[in-house]
């Protein structure tokens, strides 16, 4: 349990830092050797390099250029075979389709995120101390990192972590959210005041917006706000307060301020990398929806099968059920990797985007929040600014579609497997234009934002859980009978084996924190409908 939380030695990190750091072209090299530095050796010239490590390894992402440290397996398992697979953007072929825990996989994002990214973060905030502006931004990233993980597992190692104790515990969910909202008011308190337009401690290494203040105080706001709706179910009194506040201090507006990773050749995108070679699908959800609402990405997204049209695969399908039958696969020029191998070297990665801040103002503005506009026009502007991101931006097309009355449609496997009465019954049975009823809105918000955050699957997951919304069909299959799953949405990811072992009366308090048996099962703390 030590190795997993104590920053002690620092080459592992550093040595991916330098790697991280090479690619801006902006810092010197590192002449001391990482493998002898310390911790009580960092100083604000390790900062940004430590930063930079705790931005890649905190979106799930691995350097085959970092051997020993991480690699692209990581998102493929972590992202890909969990979350990605259980909201549907992906068919991957794994038990995990059928709400199965297999190959102890729930523990390769655990692992890494405790032993790289946080080691890197803790690092980072230990060579800024001082530079306001910079803890700041530390701040904020911290709460973007930790949330997907306590969205993910719940109760975590949070305050302790990094302690260099035997034992680790385990804060409740509650208590962290708390802490993550204190965190984000004060960056933005700290951000606003500021008089300078760069934070430049960590400006050479910003992979993400460049050091720029105003774009990491709309980032850190945005985060608020996408907090706010998480807990609108358990506090909705404080989620109301936190959302209006976030918006008045300003979200992200424009996709021109959207979070990506800028990716190079020897940080990659990891998506790109697999979802292709690993031999993921398009899945049957996505088809109904794409396919029916005529919508302008799928091409972008995925590809046509041989004979003609796309087709997805249905999720939950058991072993060789459906043989050589062909589905579409991820647009090899734009998601794939390309004939050369090199475009996860150039498409950089979503963290967070324009529209999905406005398609959670919409559902604000229908919870009677100050959105700043009405419900229609923020889900009209969210649902554009997602087609605009993809490079559709022909307004008449546009406009089309946000106008359409088509709906989504049955899968076409069901042609040649008559079989799979189940897909009759398409979940989404609303076109794009805005209904006249709350609920209907409500579900066309949902939906929509599922289309908008594609294919970031850690919060898309999340936010499915908290709106409760139907958007994607049930598995085939399970081989999961735990209360709560069967062929539900799965609730969460299970703790890793290795705490019950050299963790033990942490874990069990934690799971204790959770309010249920540690299964996929169990809700957590904001998932109260």
């Amino acid at each position: 349990m030590k190795n997993r939380y104590k920053i002690k030695t620092l080459g592992v990190i550093l040595s991916m830092a330098t790697l991280l750091s090479s690619c801006t072209g902006d810092f010197d090299d590192i002449n001391t050797d990482p493998n002898s530095l310390t911790e009580d050796q960092l100083d604000a010239s390790l900062a940004g390099p430590s930063f930079a490590s705790a931005l890649y390894a905190g979106i799930h992402n691995g350097s085959y250029s970092s051997p020993g440290v991480d690699d692209q397996g990581t998102w493929g398992i972590a992202t890909g075979i969990l979350s990605s697979t259980f909201i549907q953007y992906l068919n991957c072929g794994y038990g995990t389709e059928r709400n199965a825990f297999v190959n102890g996989y729930e523990g390769r994002g655990w692992l890494r995120f405790y032993t790289v990214a946080v080691p890197a973060l803790n690092n980072a905030f230990k060579a800024a101390e001082g530079d306001e502006q910079a803890l700041a931004v530390l701040k904020i990233w911290k709460v973007y990192m930790y949330n997907q993980m306590t969205d993910h597992y719940g109760p975590i190692p949070y305050t302790e972590a990094g302690n260099g104790k035997e034992k680790v515990m385990y804060d409740s969910q509650e208590a962290i959210y708390e802490d993550f909202f204190k965190l984000l008011d004060e960056s933005n308190a700290t951000l606003t005041s500021s008089t300078s337009a760069t934070v430049g401690l960590l400006q050479p290494n910003d992979r993400v917006y460049q050091g720029s203040t105003d774009k990491w105080r709309r980032f850190g706001n945005s985060l608020r706000l996408r907090l706010a709706m998480r807990i609108s179910d358990v506090q909705p009194d404080k989620a109301k307060a936190q959302a209006e506040a976030a918006v008045a201090a300003g979200v992200i507006e424009s996709n021109d301020q959207n979070a990506y990773f800028k990716v190079s050749n020897i940080t990659p995108n990891n998506l790109n990398m697999i979802v292709n070679s690993w031999g993921y699908t398009m899945t049957a959800s996505m088809e109904s929806i794409l396919v029916g609402y005529n919508d302008p990405r799928l091409p972008l997204w995925f590809s046509e099968i041989a004979t003609g049209g796309y087709q997805g695969q249905p999720i939950g399908g058991l072993q060789d059920q459906f043989g050589t039958t062909p589905f579409s696969t991820f647009n090899n020029d734009i998601l794939g990797n390309g004939s050369t191998g090199t475009i996860s070297e150039t498409k950089n990665i979503e963290i967070l985007m324009a529209s999905e801040c406005y398609l959670t103002r919409a559902e604000g503005a229908l919870n009677g929040w100050n959105m700043n506009g009405s419900a229609q026009s923020l889900y009209e502007q969210g649902i554009a600014l997602s087609l605009r991101q993809w490079g559709i931006t022909d307004t008449a097309r546009i406009n089309a579609y946000i106008a359409g009355s088509s709906l989504p449609v049955v899968p076409q496997i069901i042609a040649a497997y008559p079989n799979l009465t189940d897909l009759l019954d398409v979940p989404v049975k609303l076109p794009v234009a805005w209904s006249t009823s709350e609920a209907s809105q409500r579900t066309q918000i949902a939906v929509q934002k599922y289309l908008a955050i594609f294919p970031e699957s850690w919060e898309s997951w999340s936010d499915m859980r908290r709106s409760d919304q139907k958007v994607i069909y049930p598995p085939l299959n399970t081989d999961n009978l735990d209360a709560g799953v069967g062929k539900s949405l799965m609730k969460r990811i299970i703790y890793v084996t290795n705490e019950y072992s050299a963790n033990n009366e942490a874990v069990l308090d934690g799971i204790t924190k959770l309010g249920g048996p540690d299964t996929g099962g169990t809700k957590l703390w904001w998932d109260v409908k």
